[in-house]
C-alpha cells in the first residue's frame, strides 16, 4: 500500500516515498522473482493458479504525482499497479489532511493517461470520507456513483474500491458488494471474519523508511499474521 511518490521532508502521516525508494523497493522484488501487479491481475492469476511470484501493488488517493514520479519507476521495472482515485475531487487537493502540505490530485486527463498506460484504476470512493460513519445516501453515492462516474471516464469496468482511511464495517463491504465491485482492499479488516473477505482485502503499509530488512520482516510477519481468502 504505498500514497503519495515525491518530496517527503514534510510528511506527517508517513504517506510519502521518493521516487529513489520506490526504485529501491521495486529492485528489491526483482531481486527475488517478483513483479508487481494490480490487484485485479493478481486475482485473476491466483484463481488461474499462475499467481506465484506476483505482488498486488496500489496506491491510495490518485496524487498526480502518480503520473510524473510513480509511473516512470512502474514501467522502469515492468511493473503494474492499482491506483485508486476520488472522482469528485478531480484536479483538487489532499483537503482531508488537517496537517501536512496540500498535494494535487488526478485530473480527469491524468487519469485517462494512467490508465492508458496499462495501470488498473480503481475507486477510493467520491471524496475520501469514512464510510462506516456515512448515512445510507451517502455511502451510496460514495461506493456507488463512484463506480458509475469512473467508468465513464475510464472507458472500462471497475473493479477495485479502497475503503478511505482503511476503515471498514460489514455495512460498508456489504455496500461495495452490492455496487458490483470484485474486491475491496482496506489496511487491516480483522473484525471482518478474520479478514477473509474478498471485499476487505488487507494490505501492508509500505513508506519512505522501509529499507530491505524492514520489506522482509513486513513481508514475512504479513505471511504469519493474515489468514488466507477463500477463493484467492
Amino acid at each position: 500500500m504505498y500514497h503519495s511518490v515525491g518530496d517527503c521532508s514534510d510528511d506527517p502521516y508517513r504517506i510519502t516515498v521518493t521516487p529513489d525508494r520506490l526504485d529501491a523497493q521495486l529492485r528489491w522484488l526483482h531481486r527475488r522473482g517478483l513483479r508487481g501487479v494490480g490487484v485485479a491481475e493478481l486475482l485473476a492469476a491466483r484463481a488461474r493458479g499462475e499467481g506465484r511470484g506476483l505482488v498486488g501493488l496500489t496506491f491510495d488517493d490518485g496524487y498526480a504525482d502518480f503520473l510524473t514520479n510513480a509511473l516512470p519507476v512502474l514501467e522502469r521495472w515492468d511493473c503494474g499497479a492499482t491506483l485508486f482515485v476520488l472522482p469528485g475531487r478531480l484536479g483538487g487537493e489532499n483537503d482531508w489532511d488537517p496537517l501536512g502540505p496540500r498535494k494535487p490530485l488526478l485530473t480527469a486527463d491524468g487519469i485517462r493517461a494512467v490508465a492508458e498506460a496499462g495501470i488498473e484504476i480503481g475507486s477510493h470512493g467520491l471524496t475520501h470520507v469514512d464510510l462506516t460513519k456515512a448515512d445510507d445516501e451517502l455511502l451510496r453515492a460514495e461506493v456507488a456513483e463512484s463506480r458509475a462516474v469512473l467508468s465513464e471516464l475510464s472507458g472500462a469496468p471497475v473493479a477495485g474500491f479502497c475503503y478511505p482511511y482503511g476503515t471498514v464495517d460489514q455495512r460498508a463491504v456489504d455496500a461495495v458488494q452490492a455496487a458490483g465491485y470484485g474486491y475491496g482492499v482496506a489496511i487491516d479488516p480483522g473484525q471482518l471474519n478474520g479478514g477473509s473477505s474478498i471485499h476487505g482485502l488487507p494490505r501492508v503499509h509500505i513508506g519512505e523508511n522501509d529499507t530491505a530488512v524492514r520489506l522482509h520482516l513486513k513481508y514475512r510477519l504479513h505471511r504469519l499474521r493474515r489468514r488466507p481468502v477463500e477463493g484467492v
